[in-house]
């Protein structure tokens, strides 16, 4: 029997990376360039950093979430392949609810019984011209470097080839050549370090749950099987952060930090970003008056290493349990006359 039930967590944490090019804006020539963004900083003023993008930071977590639920967790099709579309690639959940003329209602239940990444990681439905969200339960802000501890270098590379000869040299100089990419290549490759700032949110009450009927679309044990395996991806998700160019420039991760706010009532967990120093303090100060309000509704896990982050995280999973929301029976409608969830939708715990 879990502990306690988790209402949702958020992480706020301040990681240094050093020498990682994980996440790129493109090419220009034989230059790659990094990823910058422009920020306001503490001090108030506008910044250039390098930043790696939240939807790289999902796409990690995703990925680590498909290789713990293939085999254990309901899967669609196109999740099975680990499809970027997800349920939309399942040809047998769009023909059903198409054949069937299905509601939005049901349809959401359908996808949230036969999915369980749809229903962590969010869809948007399209097919028979609807535009059914699926609102995520996971929550990525941009991991952004501290302005004043974050640089980012150019090294020179080359591909040198074997092929000495006039007559090779000036075989892979044809555009055949040139375009198979066969010849020696000069390029540039960027490479950040510094201290980087990362926020996240999990809306675990939410695991299961039918946004239009307010009701959960999957019994207690699969959400507590979901719940265990998002808190497990997550985990993952910053023990080893995937990414471009990890074969020749595997980021060194030196120090992770933060906190790790959970809450176990009707009350948000409480984010902030590391790129205010007094990040620490400040979410202390939140909770403890939050806490006023609903007593024991908010507890932090502080951390200093990524040996204690992954032993909070540990904790979690082991003893914990999604929340589960609780209303009222909506009145009789003249489409809905008991108020209760079609037998599409109906209710197994």
């Amino acid at each position: 029997m879990a502990d306690k039930t988790l209402y949702s967590i958020s992480i706020s944490a301040q990681a240094v990376l050093d020498l990682h090019s994980l996440n790129n804006e493109g090419g220009e020539g034989n230059q790659i360039q990094t990823r910058m963004v422009n920020i306001v900083g503490a001090d108030g003023k506008l910044h250039n950093v390098n930043a790696i993008s939240g939807d790289m930071l999902k796409h990690i977590q995703a990925e680590h979430l498909h290789r713990l639920s293939v085999g254990q967790l309901p899967l669609c099709a196109g999740c099975i392949e680990f499809n970027a579309n997800r349920i939309s690639a399942d040809t047998s959940y769009t023909g059903q609810i198409e054949a069937e003329k299905m509601s939005d209602r049901d349809a959401l239940n359908l996808l949230l019984q036969m999915c369980a990444m749809d229903d962590l990681e969010g869809n948007l439905i399209t097919s028979g011209k609807r535009s059914l969200p699926r609102k995520s339960v996971a929550e990525f802000g941009w991991v952004v470097g501290l302005p004043e501890v974050t640089t980012t270098d150019s090294y020179f590379h080359v591909k040198y080839s074997t092929r000495r000869s006039a007559e090779e040299r000036a075989a892979d100089e044809t555009e055949e050549a040139r375009g198979a990419n066969l010849g020696q290549a000069i390029f540039h490759r960027p490479a950040s370090s510094g201290v980087y700032a990362i926020v996240a949110n999990f809306e675990n009450a939410r695991i299961g749950f039918n946004d239009i009927t307010q009701r959960y679309a999957v019994d207690d044990a699969q959400r507590l099987a979901r719940h265990k395996a998002l808190l497990e991806s997550v985990l993952y998700t910053f023990i080893q952060p995937n990414g471009a160019m990890r074969g020749t420039q595997n980021p060194h991760l030196v120090d992770l930090r933060g906190v790790v706010a959970v809450s176990t009532q009707l009350v948000p967990a409480p984010a902030l970003s590391p790129l205010n120093g007094d990040y620490c303090q400040e979410l202390e100060r939140v909770a403890a008056a939050l806490n006023q309000l609903r007593p024991g509704a908010l507890e932090l896990f502080s951390f200093g290493s990524m040996g204690q982050f992954a032993e909070v995280m540990t904790s979690l999973i082991q003893t914990t349990a999604p929340y589960k929301l609780i209303y009222p029976e909506p009145p009789a409608t003249e489409d809905r006359p008991t108020g209760k969830p079609s037998k599409e939708g109906k209710r197994k715990g």
